[in-house]
Order: C-alpha cells, then sequence, then structure tokens
C-alpha cells in the first residue's frame, strides 16, 4: 500500500503518531534536543482525549520555539511549519490535513537536505502516491519506508505499535541530524 493510501486509511491515532514521528526526525532543524517531543508521544497511548494533546502541544512549541541553534533556511521553515500547524485538537479533518502535510514536508525536508542531484526533478507526490523509491537519493527513499513503516506498525498494532514507531522515528532523526551536519560542513 502506498503512503498516500495508508495516510488516507489511517485512524486518529495513526495520523497522530504519524505526524508527530515526521516533526520527530525534524527536531535536529528546530534546535530540539531528542526528548524535545517525548511528552507529546507520551499523549499518544490513550484515546484521542487522553494525555491533553492540545496542552502538551502548546508547550511543546513554547520550548521548540525558545531553543537555540535552529537550522536556517527551507528545511528549516518546513520544519517549523509542521510544528506550527499541528491541530489543537487530536481529531477531524485538521489533524488528516496536518498528518499528509508533515508527510509532504518530511520528504520536501530530506530531499533538500540530500544535495544530490535536481531537487525540483524528483516528483514527491508521485512518490507518496505509488510508494516507490527506485529513483530517489538514498536519504529520501528511506525517509518515505520510514513514513511508510511507521503508519503500518500503528494500523497493525494501535498503541502497542509506539514504542516501535518511535524507534523507527529515533533512527531517522540520527541519520537526519548527520545530513544536517554534513550540510553545515559544506557550506561553510
Amino acid at each position: 500500500m502506498s503512503l498516500e493510501e495508508l495516510i488516507a486509511q489511517a485512524d486518529e491515532r495513526g495520523l497522530a503518531v504519524s505526524g508527530v514521528a515526521c516533526l520527530d526526525r525534524c527536531v535536529p532543524l528546530l534546535g530540539g534536543d531528542d526528548e524535545a517531543l517525548r511528552p507529546l508521544w507520551g499523549t499518544l497511548a490513550g484515546g484521542p482525549s487522553d494525555g491533553d494533546w492540545g496542552e502538551v502541544l502548546q508547550q511543546t512549541r513554547e520550548k521548540l520555539d525558545a531553543a537555540a541553534g535552529g537550522a536556517a533556511g527551507e528545511a528549516a521553515e518546513l520544519a517549523r511549519g509542521m510544528l506550527a500547524t499541528a491541530p489543537l485538537d487530536r481529531s477531524g479533518t485538521a489533524l488528516r490535513q496536518w498528518a499528509d502535510g508533515c508527510s509532504a514536508g518530511a520528504l520536501r525536508i530530506h530531499l533538500l537536505l540530500d544535495g544530490g542531484g535536481d531537487a525540483e526533478a524528483i516528483d514527491l507526490t508521485a512518490a507518496r502516491r505509488e510508494g516507490r523509491t527506485d529513483g530517489l537519493s538514498p536519504l529520501l527513499a528511506a525517509e518515505l519506508r520510514r513514513q511508510t513503516a511507521v503508519l503500518e506498525l500503528v494500523a497493525a498494532h494501535g498503541a502497542a505499535a509506539l514504542r516501535s514507531a518511535l524507534e523507527v522515528s529515533t533512527e531517522g532523526r540520527r541519520v537526519l541530524r548527520a545530513a544536517v551536519s554534513r550540510r553545515s560542513r559544506r557550506d561553510a
């Protein structure tokens, strides 16, 4: 199943996990540490009203807005947009739109940070719709696979998949942090 289909079929928990996982992988662009989104992850174990998603989201925004060392450029702006557009209510159409936007934004971020080839020549919409990784850079292909894996885990196992989804996201964050570091050394 393609990434686009997985997002379309995901329930509210799946959408929230997908969005938080995409944002979590992009936290290095926001100047956040590895624990920056841990409280937000904690709200995902219960139902839509459990864990006070809105309050924890607002605290997370404030913490990351105050964090020093955030990156500059289009990739960082996309990550900031992912955080800023997260809905305070963990249900409904706004949540689906946010998860879809986070997916597209995270893929664009990985494409920009890869720096190999012509970023404009890559059709991210087709990659999401078709679920194909051939012709994509390794960094971008890995992000597409991570997003798919997170949605499949939550669809198959519900709240029990949160630890596995977090592990997938943590690996992706490390990869992105290395890409950001490589890029900053190259641009220095």
